[in-house]
């Protein structure tokens, strides 16, 4: 885990919404780039704004990364543009409103807005939403622009009897 934190408090939010721009440093972000398996991040800004919803806090914006990772065909690295937007809710445990835990089966209805997040105490994380929203960002199986992966098997026709006199010679040996 990072020792990065953006903490905003529920309790900030009584006076209206919060506007934060997150910008980690050099030391930060190779921490977040090795935690997220990439070769370097060489650049990595959030604009977040943290809202009241409900007994909670809602979290929308923007951010934009730049990733270095090793292309899974080439073996070269290369870097490339990431841009994502956020959009969570999160609610204090005990909530009427957090998701009922429930251990029976779950419907999971595609079309429905995800449920809020649950939150540990009163405070929001926000570079910790941060880099998970980076994460599912990031392309698990990257490849450089323009590489294309043109394996083409060798191909042998042989016809069943060829097969079967291989197996003849096999037993004669």
């Amino acid at each position: 885990m990072s020792d990065w934190r953006q903490v905003v408090r529920l309790s900030d939010l009584a006076r209206g919404p919060v506007g934060v721009t997150l910008a980690p440093d050099a030391e930060i972000r190779a921490q977040i780039a090795r935690r997220l398996g990439l070769e370097s991040l060489p650049e990595l800004t959030g604009r977040l704004t943290v809202r009241p919803w409900l007994d909670g806090a809602e979290i929308t914006g923007r951010f934009k990364a730049r990733v270095e990772q090793i292309c899974g065909v080439t073996l070269d690295p290369f870097e490339s543009e990431i841009e994502g937007e956020i959009a969570v809710q999160a609610v204090p445990a005990g909530s009427p409103h957090a998701p009922a835990d429930s251990a029976g089966e779950i419907e999971l209805d595609l079309e429905a807005p995800d449920p809020p997040d649950v939150l540990e105490g009163e405070e929001i994380d926000l570079a910790a939403y941060l880099v998970e929203h980076l994460a599912l960002e990031i392309d698990p199986f990257p490849r450089k622009p323009d590489v294309e992966f043109d394996y083409e098997p060798e191909v042998r026709e042989e016809s069943p009897f060829a097969v079967l006199k291989t197996l003849k010679d096999d037993d004669a040996r």
